[in-house]
């Protein structure tokens, strides 16, 4: 997302924010973007993976419409993905990521050399 009176000819790294804690971009932030402009930074991405890919708990509601590729519950039982798990911001309820963007900016991210970002693993139990 952009920051409110963002110059769109003049976008500068500051003016953009995670839409899931609304962070600024930074050097030491990675950040992916994916439609619309709609941004998840690496700190989100990772409570996010480890939620739904590591323990597959969806905190999204049912029918919740993914910010970054945009998709709504509609669209992902027409594909056969309708049971998917989503993941919900705490901070901001209106943004929710699908499992398969999850996936897809964890692969994305671990292939930035710019960035040491990594999946995010279980812990082992005691």
């Amino acid at each position: 997302m952009r920051r409110p009176g963002t110059d769109p000819d003049n976008v500068r790294m500051e003016d953009v924010l995670c839409d899931f804690c609304h962070r600024q971009w930074s050097a030491d932030l990675p950040l992916i973007e994916g439609h619309q402009g709609s941004c998840l930074c690496g700190r989100c991405l990772s409570v996010a993976y480890a939620e739904v890919v590591l323990r597959n708990i969806g905190s999204a509601p049912a029918g919740y419409h993914c910010t970054m590729c945009l998709e709504s519950g509609f669209d992902r039982e027409a594909l056969g993905r309708a049971d998917e798990p989503g993941w919900q911001s705490p901070a901001h309820p209106d943004a929710c990521i699908c499992r398969r963007c999850i996936e897809l900016a964890a692969k994305a991210l671990e292939k930035d050399p710019d960035f040491t970002w990594r999946r995010p693993a279980l812990s082992p139990g005691p």
